[in-house]
Formats: C-alpha cells, sequence, structure tokens
C-alpha cells in the first residue's frame, strides 16, 4: 500500500492522509477516523519521519504511592537516555492527555499507567506507545511493553533465602489479584517454592492490598506461622516490614531474613541495610528507546518488545549461609 492508494479508499487528498498520519490538528474527526480505517483494514503503518524526535511521557497524574519511587527511577533513566539518542521530551500527566490531540510527536512512553487506559490507541494515534514495567496482553496495534521479568525476579529471590538456610518463606505481594503485577508474581513464587519443595499453604503467601496498612497485620499472621524469612516485592514493603518487625520485637536477620523491593535512599541506610530485588533502570529506558528507534526506521516490533532482567542487591537482612 502506498499513501495516494490510502487517499483513494478513504476518498481524501494524499496532502490529508499526510496531516492525518503526522497528527496535525486542524483534520476533521469524521476524516481522520475514514483515514486510519482505510490504513488499519489494508495492515498499512506510516513511516514516521526520522526529523520528527519529540516523546511524550505520560506520568501518573498524582503521587502512585506506595510505588511512587519506581515510577520516579523509571522517569530519571528515561530522561537520561532519550535525550541521549536525540530525543526532544514532554512530560504530560495521564489526566491531561486530550493534549495529545493538538501536538505533533514520533511515540509515547507511559510510566505507572494501566494497558488498558490506551485501548484503541492506534484509532486515535498512528505512533507507537510503549508501556513501561507492565506485562499484559496487546490491547491496541502500535502499543508495545517493556518490563522487568517478574518470574524470573521472584524466583531470584526465593532461591537467594533458599541458599541461606530459609525452609518457611512468608510473601506479602504488594496489591491485590488482577491489578498491576500482582497475579504474574503470585504465580511466580508459588512455582518458585514449589520447585524447592518448600510450604506453599495460603497462609504463608498473601496480597497487601492496594495500600501499606494491612502490612503490620500481615505479619504478624505469617510471625504465627513460624515463618522465617520474608519476601515482600512492591510497593514500599521494606519500610513498613522494618516497622512492623521492631512492633513484634524482631530483629533482623538475627529473628527473621527480608528482603523487599529495592527503594531508593531508604534500603541501602537502613538498620540494617536491606537486601532487594530491582529492575534493571538503564536498561528499560535503553529497551523503550530502542522500540522508538526501530518504529522511526520503519521496522516491526512485537507487541511484547523486551523483558529484562531483575538485579538482586545482596545487603545484610538476610542471614549468612
Amino acid at each position: 500500500m502506498t499513501i495516494s492508494e490510502i487517499a483513494r479508499l478513504a476518498g481524501v487528498s494524499t496532502s490529508t492522509v499526510s496531516r492525518v498520519f503526522s497528527h496535525h490538528p486542524n483534520i476533521r474527526e469524521d476524516v481522520r477516523a475514514r483515514v486510519l480505517a482505510a490504513a488499519r483494514e489494508h495492515g498499512y503503518h506510516p513511516r514516521l519521519s526520522s526529523k520528527q524526535r519529540n516523546v511524550v511521557i505520560v506520568t501518573p497524574y498524582d503521587s502512585v504511592y506506595p510505588v511512587q519511587s519506581c515510577v520516579d527511577m523509571i522517569l530519571m533513566a528515561l530522561m537520561r537516555e532519550l535525550p541521549r539518542r536525540g530525543f526532544r521530551l514532554e512530560v504530560l500527566p495521564c489526566n491531561n492527555l486530550e493534549r495529545l490531540e493538538s501536538i505533533q510527536f514520533c511515540g509515547a512512553v507511559a510510566v505507572g499507567a494501566e494497558p488498558g487506559d490506551f485501548r484503541g490507541w492506534s484509532e486515535r494515534f498512528p505512533v507507537p506507545l510503549v508501556i513501561v514495567d507492565r506485562a499484559a496482553q496487546p490491547v491496541s496495534p502500535d502499543v508495545c511493553f517493556v518490563h522487568s521479568d517478574e518470574r524470573q525476579g521472584m524466583t531470584l529471590a526465593i532461591d537467594h533465602l533458599y541458599r541461606r538456610g530459609c525452609r518457611r518463606i512468608g510473601c506479602i505481594i504488594h496489591g491485590d489479584p488482577g491489578t498491576g503485577n500482582a497475579d504474574i508474581r503470585h504465580a511466580a513464587i508459588l512455582a518458585a517454592l514449589r520447585e524447592r519443595k518448600l510450604p506453599v499453604e495460603e497462609p504463608l503467601i498473601c496480597f497487601s492490598g492496594p495500600g501499606s496498612d494491612r502490612y503490620v497485620e500481615l505479619i504478624g499472621k505469617l510471625l504465627r506461622q513460624r515463618a522465617d524469612a520474608l519476601f515482600c516485592p512492591g510497593g514500599n514493603a521494606g519500610i513498613v516490614s522494618l516497622y512492623a518487625l521492631s512492633l513484634f520485637n524482631r530483629q533482623l536477620p538475627a529473628d527473621i531474613s527480608l528482603i523487599a523491593s529495592e527503594q531508593t535512599f531508604f534500603s541501602q541506610h537502613a538498620v540494617p541495610p536491606q537486601t532487594t530485588i530491582s529492575p534493571d533502570y538503564p536498561a528499560i529506558a535503553a529497551a523503550t528507546a530502542d522500540v522508538l528507534e526501530r518504529r522511526l526506521d520503519g521496522m516491526p516490533v512485537p507487541t511484547d518488545a523486551a523483558t529484562l532482567p531483575y538485579r538482586l542487591i545482596s545487603r545484610e537482612s538476610v542471614r549468612a549461609q
């Protein structure tokens, strides 16, 4: 297909098709929809101009407590990597997406967002969108995912505790089932525990809910289940777990071991410093930039564009072997 054939099928001029694909604001919505429908029907993806280097970073409207640290680290990595590749950035909160209708951009990156918020993206914007830190089913042809390998990360933590002699590991997964990465993490933790023939009964594996309010209660229950280690991925579990253990007069790592998710400016300064798992933020930013560049070069990109390994940062909150 060529732009002239798309114009003929849509009943418009080639210049109109060009303005639709360059996201020109002065195009009637019915015309825009007709052009995009013709392009989709025939599998046509416009070749994006290599001179058009504006990228929109879509961020949460408010602080997404308690996972703001992860969002901040991803944003910092993107703001280092993308300008180095020659991209110009515009940051846009998710409650102001209507502004996309009036600006020109070659791609977008969403951080701290749910994939379901971008269904129908290709019908509105014929440019790539990269959703970072989420693994999900396709929601639109031009939406790709760059994320950490949740199965590998959960296995990495469980294996570290197992090799240090922990045999009754209690796990508190941040969030509710069906939200974020909670279900993927739950399945991966169960698989890792079973592979090592460790107990997986329900009281030992639980979800925290959306906030931090339940951690004290849940850790109290895990202690009554005689857990000798805690693995608490997501949120700010490292901080609240340390507080909860102090209430129950338990010491790290003498009484119990702990692995949480890395929290900037806290994990390494906690007493004791906490062993954590952490996404590879520079690698996430580089993979995101790769997706945008490939699309600008007219190359296909799979929906699940990049799956990157976690790192384990070994400190003093896990007992010595």
